[in-house]
């Protein structure tokens, strides 16, 4: 297959051989020299130094990367030149490299098409060529020394037939030499410098261009971030006008844009170095696209991260909307605005922002325009379509549809910057921001129905009012558990009975939710309908009871019934009844205070319970606290309220009316710790205020 020969088969007493197996590893060009200069140094050959370490590794390189096999490297010196052998063991012709000879300045074009190190071979080489063998390929090059020296090492030897039997071995003046040859390829960015593009395009472009013998020279490169074309490097002078100027496009992948330009005067190697520094720079351009790419991948993922969290932190509609605009304006876009359809299919502005505050209004202007061609139309389109709409002027941008789990719930408008458009890194992140938005919308609309179910069920197990009872006082304080979207069990109420007197009821039904709802419901309504029978309060209890092992599901109930009315003189008689609920606490008017009753059994649990009755009388000014576990089991830290607190808080406020009373211990119950309370505080009085 070879045009020409391979390296001779006869091997001499003066010939010099070395052979070595070596990984496809990054270090194996240096291997390669080093084998290399050994051999030229124990047959005299220094002065080939250059030109051999050169190409040495120009092939071991390209073998180790487009091959990734071992490398078989075989070295020859003679008197005259030595020959360095680099095979692989890939299958498959090596189309890219045929057998060439040196300095032909006819090819010099299509060689250069072929790649650098096909140009490096072709240009330095006395002869070379490619080997095929059952196990691989191998590429070889001969260097021969000078003519005058190889005519007196070996005698009978043209100098012409050294450098393969075409043009003499001597270059045109303006070649390169084998040293700015070796120093241009050499030359690498400073990995410790912030930004080494600039000087390692300047040190490049400056080498080449003294090589060629370039006037001027320059880089230019866009990188699509909105900075337009900006000259990376420059060399000499402007170039005058009518100059035939030397261009060549930079191989890097969008948004990056860049061109080489020289002004050089045409010859045989101008190109082909212009190319060869386009490729070396364009490796060096493409790596820092990806490392800028990957470093703004990153900030895009901790941008939507944190843009996670804060959307998930609220739950209040009208909030969340508001923090949407904020999130994008000024990073994503110079303005945005979340627009959100109602019943009907209209959209309404929920919230807008803008990176200049003073153009808000003329942006909510243009918001709230109709028409055919205005923005609210595209954004209609939008939302109608699911799908992304372009806005056209006076409010570039686009328009991203809201959809959370199927339903449509607007759009999410953004404009584009003055200086760039979105790219699609860009738009792909304003629409993972849309869904994140949405979905953060949506959930704060269903907490917010939840909250008002749970707000409307917990109202109807409670009084709207007291009622009104001259010479009696009552006062409640009512505070829900922290999660405002759970209904308690907590309840209380105040019962007239048919023989004249009230009933005071408060009670605490095990769990929370709708179920414990609908068992708070199931009592407080069984009590009402017995009493109103006039049944007396033990058979009441009894009767809750058994209706709560009936309907079973585990739930239970604690209660505490009191019947008051007059008693003799000023008096008011209380008969207490209490089913495993706490004792209320008495406050004299006098001062002190104690805990009276005796406790029950729960409702709920056995199907016979005990509930002693204890008479309470109340003097003018007396006070009775009912309460729920939520006061006393509230928590700071590991440390409980406690009834002894309670007792000890209320002590004070003997004598105080009935809603002071229930007012202060619901304050000091609740500053007791910093955290919500996680469960429901009830606290009923009852106070004679007879004067």
């Amino acid at each position: 297959m070879s045009a020409e020969a391979g390296p001779a088969a006869t091997r001499g007493r003066d010939e010099h051989v070395r052979r070595v197996r070596l990984p496809a590893d990054r270090r194996t060009p240096a291997a390669a020299r080093a084998l290399v200069r050994s051999v030229l140094t124990e047959a005299h050959l220094d002065e080939l130094a250059n030109e051999a370490m050169l190409l040495t590794t120009e092939l071991s390189t390209n073998a180790v990367e487009h091959a990734r096999t071992e490398l078989d490297v075989e070295v020859v010196a003679d008197p005259v030149g030595i020959t360095v052998t680099v095979s692989d063991f890939a299958a498959g012709p090596v189309e890219e490299l045929t057998v060439g000879v040196r300095n032909d300045a006819t090819d010099i074009d299509e060689v250069s098409e072929r790649g650098r190190g096909l140009l490096l071979v072709d240009h330095f080489a006395s002869r070379w060529g490619t080997t095929y063998l059952p196990t691989g390929k191998g590429v070889w090059f001969r260097l021969d020394l000078p003519g005058p020296a190889t005519a007196a090492r070996h005698p009978g030897v043209p100098a012409a037939a050294t450098a393969g039997g075409g043009a003499p071995a001597t270059t045109e003046s303006s070649a390169p030499s084998a040293g700015a040859m070796s120093e241009l390829m050499q030359t690498t960015p400073d990995p410790y410098a912030e930004d080494p593009l600039p000087d390692f395009a300047t040190s490049l472009l400056t080498r080449v261009a003294e090589m060629v013998g370039a006037a001027g020279g320059v880089v230019r490169l866009d990188r699509g971030d909105g900075q337009g074309t900006q000259v990376l490097a420059r060399y000499g002078r402007q170039p005058r006008p009518g100059n035939e100027l030397l261009r060549v496009a930079l191989a890097v992948h969008r948004p990056y844009v860049g061109e080489l330009e020289l002004d050089a005067a045409p010859s045989a190697y101008a190109r082909p170095l212009a190319v060869l520094m386009a490729e070396r720079l364009s490796l060096h351009l493409e790596n820092d696209r990806l490392r800028r790419a990957d470093v703004r991948r990153q900030a895009w993922l901790t941008f939507l991260a944190e843009a996670s969290e804060l959307l998930a932190q609220s739950l209040d509609v009208e909030l969340t909307m508001a923090l949407v605009p904020q999130l994008v304006v000024p990073r994503l876009g110079q303005w945005c605005a979340v627009h959100t359809t109602d019943e009907w299919g209209r959209l309404r502005l929920a919230a807008a922002s803008h990176a200049d505050e003073s153009v808000l209004p003329q942006l909510h202007q243009v918001l709230a325009e109709t028409g055919p061609d205005s923005v609210q139309a595209r954004l209609r389109e939008a939302s109608r379509n699911g799908t992304q709409m372009p806005l056209g002027a006076p409010m570039e941008g686009f328009a991203v549809p809201l959809i959370a789990r199927g339903q449509r719930l607007g759009t999410l408008a953004v404009g584009r910057h003055q200086r760039h458009r979105h790219d699609p890194d860009e738009v792909a992140v304003l629409e993972d921001v849309a869904r994140r938005a949405a979905l953060a919308i949506e959930n704060a609309r269903i907490h917010a129905e939840r909250r008002r179910v749970a707000h409307t069920l917990q109202q109807s197990l409670l009084p709207p009012v007291l009622p009104v009872v001259e010479g009696i006082g009552f006062a409640a304080e009512y505070v829900p558990t922290g999660g405002d979207v759970d209904v308690g069990g907590d309840f209380y109420d105040v019962v007239p009975l048919p023989d004249g007197r009230w009933l005071v009821v408060i009670g605490d039904v095990s769990g929370k939710g709708v179920q414990a709802a609908t068992v708070t419901g199931l009592v407080r309504d069984v009590i009402r309908v017995l009493v109103g029978d006039g049944k007396p309060l033990p058979e009441a209890l009894a009767r809750v009871n058994e209706t709560l092992i009936e309907r079973g599901g585990g739930r239970y109930c604690t209660l505490a019934l009191a019947a008051v009315g007059p008693g003799d003189g000023d008096q008011l008689d209380v008969s207490l009844h209490l089913a495993g609920h706490d004792r209320p606490v008495l406050l004299p008017a006098g001062g002190g205070a104690r805990f009276v009753g005796t406790g029950g059994t729960a409702l709920g649990l056995l199907d016979s319970i005990a509930s002693p009755t204890a008479e309470v009388p109340l003097d003018p000014g007396d006070s009775l606290v009912f309460y729920t576990d939520g006061v006393t089991e509230r928590r700071r830290g590991r440390e409980l309220f406690g009834t002894d607190r309670l007792r000890d808080a209320a002590a004070p406020l003997a004598g105080y009316p009935a809603d002071v009373i229930a007012a202060r211990l619901r304050s000091t119950a609740i500053g007791f710790s910093i955290e919500a309370p996680r469960d429901d505080i009830a606290i009923l009085v009852l106070r004679n205020d007879v004067t």
